[in-house]
Formats: structure tokens, C-alpha cells, sequence
């Protein structure tokens, strides 16, 4: 896709980075929302705006071929904020495209779209999803299971835990796992339009069929960082306390919310193999466990651990 340009949210967040990267390597012009003044980019042209700036979301797409947005709120106060974040801020990206001509939409969304009664992240997953399928435009929905990798800060906790010798996990349930890489070379896949793809919604991971047990994905977060662990599967009880402890302790910066416990409590988050992705477009192509362990150094490499 040499000499396209994509407009894209979110560029400056974990999936967003990694996405970028992948966009260059394959000869895209990306032009990127961003809240901050950023370094220059060779590929990249940064706009100033937010997904609550209309006129900048227009300036975001104005020549762009494609609209790619990755970005969304995954920790709220309350309802309002996933609303404001997840809904209220995909319309606006939707009107954009609608209004500066830009067809092709790819939205990144969330497997907790599937379950929304679960959580209120999960409900304006499913909101979005909504007007993303009724816009008119040329659409795909994806939505990622647990997304990890280097650079991830969600799951740095377990990885933290893990090193004590001990993981706490929800209840007793299986989830399906996808590498930050993987996920970005699918969704840069996925901004050509073509019959395969288009009104289409996707659920991938790392190509285990069956997903991961909680218990064995925690035990193989300790196999990453040389340790033996102890995995606790928490009652959703527990889980719930722990979290309003978290909120507690870290306010806004906490990474466990009592709307994220809700939702980690259901027992299948594993993907539908019946919405994968076309195996001719895209497959997964690096191991959880050789991935976990490339995150576990990397965290180590930057002092986080």
C-alpha cells in the first residue's frame, strides 16, 4: 500500500506504537491524533486535537485514504467517562470520515462488546460497535482478547506479582491472548477494503485453539520471569474487593476497577474461531509463551520489574 495515507487515533498509545511501526515498515502515511506535542517522524504528521475536537478530527482525515482507530478509554470513574471515551468519541470519528470523504473505517474494539450487561467498559464497546455497523461506510470491527507485549503497562502487574512467586487471577475460566505485534500486522491487513473484509467483525488471537486457562496463563507469566508461581483463582468476591483496594490506593491509576473485575469474573473470553480473521489475510505468528518471555526482558531492560 505504498503512497497511502491513514488517518489513526490512539497512535500514541501501547497498540497504537506498535501499529505505527508497522504502518511505516509497509509504506503508509499516517496522520495522527495527538493530545501532546510529539517528536517529528519521518512517515508521520502528528495533529493536535481529541476525539471530543470535531474540527480536528475533520483536519485528522482530510486527504487520508483510510481511518484506523485504535483509540479508547479502558479505565473510567464511572459510565459517563466509557461513554464519552468509547461511544461519544467513535461517532465523532465516524462524522469525520463521513464528512471529509473517507470511506474505509477499521475500529478496534474489545471481546467485552460480547458480554456488554457484564461492565460499562464493556457496553460502550458495544455501543461503538453500533454506529461503526450502521454508518454507511465501508467498515470492519476487530475485537482483540487480552492484548500484551512490550511497552504494555495492563498486565505489568502480573508480571510484578509473578516475581514474588505468586499470581492472582479471576475465577476459574479460560481467555485468548494476542502479541502487540501480531494484532498490529492485522490491522494494517485490514485497512485495504476487499469483499472478504468489509462489513465484516473479527475476533483473533495467538492461534490456541482452545485459548488459556487462567491458571495456565498465569503459571506460564512465572515460567517468562524463571519462577515457579503459585496461581490463585480469586472468587469474584475477592476480585471485587481487590479492586475497590486498588481504586483505593491508586485512584485514577489504578489498573484493576471494580467495572474491570466484572467483567475478568465471566468464565470464556475465549475468541469465536468462527470470526477469525481469513487465514489468506492474516495468522498469528509469534507463541504467547516465547512472547511473555520477550515482554518479561524487556520490563527488566527498562527497570520495571
Amino acid at each position: 500500500m505504498v503512497g497511502k495515507t491513514v488517518a489513526m487515533t490512539g497512535a500514541t498509545g501501547f497498540v497504537g506504537q506498535a501499529t505505527m511501526e508497522c504502518l511505516l515498515a509497509q509504506g503508509w502515511h499516517i496522520r495522527a491524533l495527538t493530545r501532546r506535542e510529539q517528536a517529528e517522524k519521518p512517515g508521520v504528521t502528528w495533529i493536535p486535537g481529541a476525539l471530543d475536537k470535531v474540527e480536528s478530527l475533520e483536519n485528522l482525515c482530510d486527504g487520508a485514504d483510510a481511518v484506523l482507530h485504535i483509540a479508547g478509554v479502558v479505565n473510567a470513574p464511572d459510565k459517563a467517562g466509557f461513554e464519552e471515551g468509547n461511544v461519544a468519541g467513535t461517532e465523532n470519528m465516524l462524522a469525520a470520515a463521513r464528512e471529509t470523504g473517507v470511506k474505509r473505517f477499521v475500529h478496534v474494539s474489545s471481546l467485552a462488546a460480547r458480554q456488554p450487561k457484564l461492565s460499562d467498559y464493556g457496553m460502550s464497546k458495544f455501543r461503538a460497535e453500533k454506529h461503526v455497523a450502521t454508518s454507511l461506510l465501508d467498515w470492519t470491527i476487530i475485537r482483540p482478547p487480552g492484548v500484551f507485549g512490550p511497552g504494555d503497562t495492563e498486565m505489568l502487574d502480573l508480571f510484578r506479582l509473578a516475581k514474588r512467586g505468586f499470581v492472582l487471577l479471576p475465577p476459574k475460566g479460560r481467555a485468548s491472548f494476542i502479541h502487540v505485534d501480531d494484532l498490529a500486522r492485522l490491522l494494517v491487513a485490514l485497512l485495504p477494503s476487499s469483499e472478504a473484509v468489509t462489513g465484516q467483525i473479527f475476533e483473533a488471537d495467538d492461534g490456541e485453539p482452545r485459548g488459556w486457562s487462567h491458571t495456565g496463563f498465569g503459571r506460564a507469566v512465572g515460567w517468562a520471569m524463571g519462577r515457579r508461581v503459585t496461581a490463585i483463582s480469586a472468587p469474584k468476591a475477592l476480585l471485587l474487593l481487590a479492586a475497590y483496594g486498588d481504586r483505593g490506593a491508586r485512584r485514577g491509576k489504578a489498573k484493576l476497577t471494580p467495572d474491570r473485575a466484572r467483567y475478568l469474573s465471566h468464565p470464556d473470553w475465549v475468541v469465536d474461531r468462527q470470526m477469525l480473521p481469513p487465514a489468506s489475510l492474516w495468522q498469528p505468528e509469534i507463541k504467547t509463551r516465547q512472547g511473555l518471555k520477550d515482554t518479561a526482558r524487556w520490563y527488566k531492560a527498562q527497570g520495571w520489574l
